[in-house]
């Protein structure tokens, strides 16, 4: 038997089930003390509650390879949040307990989030874990815990809170599975961050049954209950990759560039230990989101010149701010839209009166980071350009800011300059556009999303993207081509990159580069070893010439 979901990390993984309830805590509504004592008690769990996030943000820290323990600082904020503090105090006028208060308390704030879309409604699963943490505190009743979990755990549930999935033995828990959630679900962040494989969004747990042995495919989104011999085998084979310091070629001679996706520094780290090729996404974003104020000058030029001295010999791509749309930024009045995904974002926002100033201080900072002791290794690519004019424009902005650090007499070297092909757009434009840049590189999240029309957020469709549809590995082989033609290498930094499955169909057709998740490098190194460069481009055209999702999965298989 299989349940179809969402799969979260390029991994697959085989365990025993481990089914998680949340608990169900016993309220007493009506006091028998007074209003100030139960006060009291409230102000005495929040004490508490927070030195228990502060001690869940650095456990987090410390198992990821990111910021995930921001997570935890977040709820910090809605723990203190005046609105919520002030009805749990009117809610305790009204008579009742602490406990309940703190339930009435929160429910319309999670109502409000529940009714938004994208990562706002994610948010209301963080106050449903800081009301819980009240609770537990206030009636003195333990939460249901995954500290205490057997050996090769799949953890299965409704729901996991960010509590949750820190509190897991990352050295027992082979894989996560969970009813609801998304591709930016907390648990999600979180099980991709701690390289977890996780299937969420299944819709049901029906016929996942304690103790079982199941197969969680997070390249595939599927849960395969009770799987053969043959399936473990090929779990068991992507989960003895070794690290591989050095460049890796086909066999017949074939040389691919590994490396890897990373968000911040621990990232980086993460990345070189593992074996990277340098970096060939480095998610800017996320130094702007969760901050009053954006990041200065000198922070942007000391993450990235962080980042090239980590890899002295190696490319690093810094991606500009992919910021607006889905990831909302505090200090930015942006207008919501219906659908953030063809909205304001990436480099739209870049050239608008709102993001210019921030992009203008991170553009300086690169190219002040190109000047460093190994910034010839850097490149800079612009994520959704859509159109020759907007790709134009920032060339002319970069030169606009150099004659400024002229001015200023700041050291600065132009770095290699590249985008994102994302859109259909970009891809009919590819030759145009590569006359222009040193590199493409194909994010295929976006490019199956805007190409297939379906929504990366909504599981209503995720049977739809899949990169694997002949539309958009013809999008793909066409945007290589026209990169070739013009003299401009292209690489991919999409979740399809990181795939050991899909490397020799990558290999034929024809990239000079896949970026991904650290953890799968060494998986996706050892393949390209076995891999045979005039072989693969056969399969690959093959591939290139059937016209349905099902033919290529057989023609693949």
């Amino acid at each position: 038997m299989e349940i179809e979901g969402t799969g979260i990390t390029q991994q697959k993984a085989s365990g025993k089930i481990v089914r998680h309830e949340e608990t169900d805590f016993s309220i007493e509504e009506k006091s028998d003390k007074t209003a100030e004592d139960e006060k009291e008690r409230f102000e005495s769990a929040k004490e508490e509650a927070r030195s228990q996030l502060e001690e869940a943000a650095e456990k987090t820290g410390e198992k990821s390879e990111g910021d995930e323990g921001d997570i935890f600082k977040a709820q910090i904020q809605f723990l203190e949040d005046p609105q919520i503090t002030s009805g749990i105090e009117d809610n305790i006028e009204e008579g009742i307990t602490a406990e309940a208060a703190v339930r009435k308390g929160f429910e319309d704030p999670i109502s409000q989030l529940e009714s938004q879309e994208g990562r706002m409604k994610e948010r209301a699963d963080d106050l449903r874990d800081v009301r819980d943490r009240l609770i537990s505190i206030l009636v003195g009743e333990e939460r249901t815990n995954l500290s205490d979990i057997p050996d090769e755990a799949v953890i299965v549930a409704e729901n996991l809170k960010p509590s949750d999935t820190s509190e897991m033995d990352r050295s027992k828990v082979e894989g996560l599975v969970t009813a609801k959630g998304s591709r930016t679900s907390h648990v999600a962040i979180l099980s991709k961050s701690m390289g977890i494989p996780a299937v969420v969004g299944t819709g049901t747990l029906e016929g996942l049954k304690e103790g079982e042995e199941v197969l969680v495919d997070g390249e595939n989104g599927n849960v395969v209950v009770d799987p053969s011999e043959e399936q473990l085998k090929q779990v068991k084979k992507s989960e003895k990759a070794e690290v591989i310091r050095e460049r890796v070629a086909t066999g017949d001679g074939k040389k691919i560039e590994v490396a890897a996706n990373v968000a911040n520094h621990e990232e980086v780290k993460q990345a070189a230990e593992k074996g990277a090729d340098g970096i060939g996404l480095y998610r800017t974003e996320f130094m702007f989101l969760d901050r009053e104020q954006p990041p200065t000058e000198e922070e942007h030029y000391e993450n990235y010149v962080d980042a090239l001295d980590q890899f002295p010999d190696d490319r690093v791509i810094v991606r500009t701010m992919d910021i607006g749309g889905d990831k909302p930024v505090p200090y930015l009045d942006l207008e919501e839209t219906d659908n953030p995904f063809l909205g304001k974002r990436g480099i739209r926002l870049a050239f608008d009166s709102e993001g210019e100033e921030l992009f203008d201080t991170q553009m300086k900072a690169l190219l002040r980071a190109a000047a460093s002791e190994n910034g010839s290794n850097l490149g800079v690519m612009f994520p959704m350009v859509s159109s020759v004019e907007e790709f134009d424009s920032a060339l002319e902005k970069v030169e606009e800011l150099e004659q400024e650090l002229e001015e200023e007499e700041k050291d600065y070297a132009r770095p290699e300059l590249g985008l994102m092909v994302e859109t259909p757009s970009t891809v009919q434009m590819a030759g145009e556009l590569a006359e222009r840049a040193d590199f493409l590189s194909i994010g295929t999240n976006d490019l199956t999303q805007y190409t297939m029309a379906a929504s990366r957020t909504d599981s209503e469709v995720a049977e739809l993207q899949n990169p694997l549809y002949p539309s958009v590995l013809r999008s793909i082989k066409q945007t290589v081509e026209k990169g070739r033609e013009n003299d401009a290498w292209v690489g991919m930094c999409g979740e399809m990159a990181g795939n050991p499955q899909l490397t020799e169909l990558l290999v034929g057709l024809g990239l000079d580069e896949l970026s991904m998740s650290s953890g799968v490098v060494p998986g996706v190194k050892s393949e390209i070893k076995e891999i045979e460069q005039e072989k693969s481009s056969s399969k690959a055209e093959e591939v290139l010439q059937v016209s349905s999702i099902e033919e290529v999965k057989d023609l693949l298989d």
